[in-house]
């Protein structure tokens, strides 16, 4: 008899991954089902990232392995853009680490400075993948309650009554996912006071800062930060580039060649014609972001509020990011339950809350990443049904 290593019996499968099998059986059957689960922007990168790809994979000399740090085009192009974006000033030398999309870089920063038996500060409700990650490495995740009655921002009071003497690390997602909720300056500040006090490195994960975002945050703005703090980017969200697995993290060198330690033992360089054309989508232009982040969204995040005034549900209307996040009434029983009638009554597929921790276990989660016509058509189905009595 075999079995599996006893780390593989401390988590699921993920729940997308069990979710859209289920989903592509049904389509497999006939039935068309709009999916506004995942994240994964539905639009392309822009012509000129595209050109780039196209062009430089027909060069001979490109296909061979490439630097574990990444090629300095790269790394020059993710300093260029935190300098635009954020006004922060990186050394694209020694502070900046490509990664194959910034899921990569969870695991390898758990793997740089997280032992076993030491303990991980995680968002309730958050990304599932830092527990998950946390368990699979041997270091025990520890949540923290975030809630709609403080803006889904951390209880600072309720975090300096805990025991921290085991804690490592504390996971940060500013613009939040699931929720929403926006980043501040004063926010920052006191992540970065907290962590510097207690001796715990803060991870801020920053994929959606350019999404329905009018004024995008960086942690590393706040003074002394890069000491204290690591952040990690992705180009899926704010690029268009969820299939071409490019991200970065970026933190004081000591920290950066850590990270490195355990990456170069672990993968290999990215294809060059993809980090050229990585390079080239970091400068795309200003009429290229309004266009794809913000109004091309707001258009979609408008149908998604139907959807959810549909359901009868509460929402933040500051929410940003690319996601719409909404409360659903008392008389639901469950969030599970309605996703999946919604899912086999409407053919809508939606996230239920719960699987970001208990403190989402009230809430439904829609991704923006479907076209207006299928939204509409989506709001039209749901309307067409009768979930549940107000």
């Amino acid at each position: 008899m075999y079995h599996c290593a006893k780390r593989v019996e401390t988590v699921e499968e993920y729940y997308f991954s069990r979710k859209l099998k289920e989903v592509a059986a049904m389509r497999a059957q006939g039935i068309d089902v709009i999916s506004l689960g995942i994240g994964s922007p539905d639009m392309p990168p822009s012509a000129a990232t595209i050109e780039t790809l196209c062009h430089t994979a027909q060069q001979p000399d490109v296909h061979g392995y490439q630097p574990y740090t990444g090629i300095p085009e790269l790394r020059q192009a993710f300093a260029d853009f935190y300098a635009q974006k954020y006004g922060v000033q990186l050394n694209p030398a020694n502070e900046i680490q490509p990664l194959i999309g910034s899921k990569e870089g969870i695991l390898h920063i758990t793997l740089a400075f997280v032992n076993v038996g030491e303990q991980v500060l995680v968002p309730n409700p958050g990304y599932p993948t830092y527990t998950s990650l946390s368990r699979l490495l041997g270091a025990d995740p520890v949540p923290y309650d975030l809630s709609a009655d403080n803006d889904w921002q951390p209880d600072f009071d309720a975090l300096e009554q805990m025991d921290l003497s085991r804690v490592k690390l504390m996971w940060t997602n500013y613009p939040h996912m699931p929720t929403g909720a926006n980043a501040t300056i004063e926010l920052y500040k006191k992540l970065v006071d907290f962590g510097r006090r207690h001796n715990i490195i803060i991870v801020n994960d920053n994929p959606y800062s350019l999404i329905l975002n009018e004024k995008p945050l960086s942690i590393m703005q706040i003074e002394n930060a890069k000491e204290h703090c690591i952040e990690l980017n992705s180009m899926s969200k704010s690029h268009n580039m969820p299939g071409w697995r490019i991200g970065m993290v970026a933190s004081n060198s000591t920290f950066i060649q850590w990270i490195l330690k355990v990456k170069s033992n672990i993968d290999s360089g990215m294809f060059r014609p993809l980090q050229l054309a990585a390079a080239t989508a970091l400068h795309n232009s200003e009429t290229w972001h309004q266009a794809m982040n913000i109004d091309t969204y707001r258009q979609r995040r408008h149908i998604a509020e139907q959807i959810l005034d549909t359901l009868g549900c509460r929402y933040d209307r500051r929410q940003v990011g690319m996601f719409l996040w909404g409360k659903v009434p008392d008389t639901v029983p469950d969030t599970e339950q309605l996703a999946d009638q919604l899912l086999h009554q409407a053919h809508v597929f939606v996230t239920p809350g719960f699987i970001f921790g208990s403190n989402g276990a009230r809430y439904i989660r829609l991704s923006l990443c479907c076209n207006e016509a299928m939204l509409t058509t989506a709001l039209r189905r749901i309307q067409q049904l009768k979930i549940y009595n107000d």
